[in-house]
């Protein structure tokens, strides 16, 4: 469990990103090394197939590493993507559930696991996403 002030600390920066505001990205749950996320879906993040498209998926799935990350560094901590890869399994025709954990958190590369869900709980997307830190 994280504690108050980390969490309410995490939650002001991630506030601050444009993209949580642009997506409407909410922050369900942040434990140490775990970050659930939801977007609700909208007609204009469709892609040409009329579902969730894939980039805004993968931007999704980015944030929600990057901020489980934060709950073992701090948010103060400067970090930023190096690489990810993502495998779409299939369409989200719904809401989008994002659930991001670390696999580790060395001294400068964070490796995190992502799996992304629609409301059904059908896994749509498996992605993994590298960081590093700056510091």
């Amino acid at each position: 469990m994280l504690e108050a002030s980390l969490e309410q600390a995490i939650l002001e920066r991630v506030a601050a990103i444009p993209i949580v505001d642009t997506l409407g990205m909410q922050v369900l749950e942040l434990e140490p090394g775990l970050c659930r996320i939801r977007v609700a879906r909208k007609p204009a993040y469709d892609g040409v197939f009329e579902s969730f498209h894939g980039g805004l998926l993968m931007t999704v799935a980015d944030s929600a590493a990057c901020f489980a990350i934060l709950t073992q560094t701090g948010p103060e901590v400067k970090l930023t993507t190096t690489d990810m890869n993502i495998r779409f399994l299939a369409p989200c025709l719904s809401n989008l559930t994002v659930a991001a954990r670390t696999i580790k958190v060395g001294r400068t590369m964070c490796p995190v696991s992502v799996e992304l869900f629609d409301d059904a709980g059908t896994l749509v997307a498996v992605a993994q996403v590298n960081y590093i830190l700056l510091n």
